[in-house]
């Protein structure tokens, strides 16, 4: 999923991300002061059906949107879109330039090194029993 989000319509999508549904007014009133005009928000939420992320349907003399990307869809691409742009598709120099640049705490470090650890043991597990299901 390659899609890319303005910082309003990401916005609006997390606020839309958590309430589940929705008319534009419910959006609205989710953002802190000072809050986006409506038609604003209704600007965007047109732009997110274009799209392809937001649907809607008709309930009464208005509108209920609803996201049609998941939030861990949308995070994932997001994540392989930077990755790509920012890191050549490398992992390693993504961490490799946090960790330089002492953005990474020891504590993190070590967590990231524990996470790892469980992520290969997992792996060989599973390469060890192919057809054994948990």
């Amino acid at each position: 999923m390659d899609i890319e989000l303005t910082k309003a319509e990401e916005k609006v999508m997390k606020i839309l991300w958590s309430i589940k549904k929705g008319a534009i007014r419910d959006v609205v009133a989710r953002y802190e002061e000072p809050k986006p005009a409506y038609t604003t928000v209704a600007t965007i939420m047109k732009i997110l059906e274009g799209k392809k992320i937001v649907g809607r349907r008709p309930v009464a003399n208005s509108h209920e949107y609803f996201p049609l990307v998941e939030k861990s869809d949308y995070t994932q691409g997001f994540m392989k879109s930077f990755m790509k742009k920012y890191f050549s598709n490398s992992f390693k120099r993504l961490v490799s330039e946090f960790s330089s640049k002492e953005e990474l705490s020891t504590e993190e470090m070590e967590e990231l090194i524990k996470h790892f650890q469980q992520k290969i043991a997992e792996q060989q597990d599973k390469k060890e029993k192919p057809n054994s299901k948990k």
